[in-house]
């Protein structure tokens, strides 16, 4: 599965985007401002009320609290393993196994989400679910500006040089014969933007739905999180079988790229993305083991 279908509408910030946040940005820094700055990203789209401010605030706060100590420690374990694979050559097996690594952290933070995010979906207005239904067609313009528009040629190539420097963050600078592998995968890739596109307004679609249907049915807790448990289910296995199919080709398709450039690399590149493993995992180590907690700390500036 590409990045660009990875990514995930409102909810899921509160229940998968979270649990892989360290792996998008392991500086410390930037793990301990996450409780604010997802507040912030869900504040952008809901517009809470002050009553719903500081529940949300405070579930977060509890969530970031949760997640370092149940999840940082098998982060780090993972890197430190990833570290001794990336030595070696891989198999395209392999490569997708990575993520069944994941899915067990995901799965675990959506567990540990879905009680709090279903008590305060149950307080949404129409007017707030109007408003994240008003923030994804903004999205959506950005979407179609950056991906749907102008010369198709013109969008590859982006895409061909977006690839080659995420491979570079990772593995240092690349020789000619890289360059030309990352060409030609990308430029047969099974990937669609417009196939992507539609399943993206599906699920922003169902999301809206579902919301307008909790709140209109004044459903119970158990309810809500029923609902918002069979939508995740929704994001992992659309209910489109066409799409789905089409999925599993780019996901497997991916695998074998990454597989194939990995097994490219130089003894200096793969020393190159060692390097950046260990930074990473001593980062989270550092995490771990720090004395500073989210409950030693204001949870959230007063000024917010």
């Amino acid at each position: 599965m590409t990045t660009s279908s990875l990514k995930l509408p409102v909810i899921a910030v509160l229940i998968l985007v979270l649990s892989t946040f360290v792996g998008c940005s392991v500086v410390r820094l930037g793990y301990n401002q996450a409780d604010h700055l997802t507040y912030w990203w869900l504040d952008r789209f809901v517009d809470f009320n002050d009553e719903q401010k500081p529940r949300a605030r405070e579930a977060l706060t509890k969530w970031f609290a949760w997640h370092r100590r149940a999840h940082l420690p098998g982060y780090a374990k993972l890197l430190a393993n990833s570290q001794n694979l990336v030595r070696e050559d891989i198999t395209v097996e392999r490569t997708c196994g990575v993520w069944t690594d994941l899915r067990g952290f995901m799965d675990s933070a959506f567990d540990r989400a879905l009680p709090m995010t279903a008590e305060i979906i149950l307080t949404l207005t129409p007017r707030q679910i109007q408003n994240i239904e008003q923030r994804y067609a903004e999205i959506n313009e950005e979407f179609r500006d950056e991906h749907l528009q102008g010369d198709a040629s013109r969008r590859l190539k982006k895409s061909i040089k977006r690839t080659a420097e995420r491979a570079e963050f990772f593995y240092g600078n690349l020789n000619n014969a890289q360059q030309e592998l990352i060409t030609r995968w990308v430029t047969l890739s099974p990937y669609e933007v417009n196939i992507w596109n539609t399943e993206r307004h599906r699920r922003q679609q169902d999301l809206v739905q579902l919301l307008r249907r909790l709140n209109a049915d004044n459903v119970s807790q158990d309810k809500a999180q029923m609902a918002l448990r069979a939508y995740v289910d929704r994001i992992y296995s659309s209910p489109n079988d066409d799409y789905r199919k089409y999925a599993e080709q780019v996901w497997v398709y991916n695998c074998a790229f990454v597989a194939n450039l990995h097994n490219m690399t130089t003894a200096a590149q793969r020393k190159h993305a060692i390097q950046k493993l260990t930074d990473w995992e001593s980062e989270i180590r550092v995490l771990v083991s720090s004395a500073e907690t989210v409950g030693l700390r204001p949870s959230f500036p007063s000024s917010l």
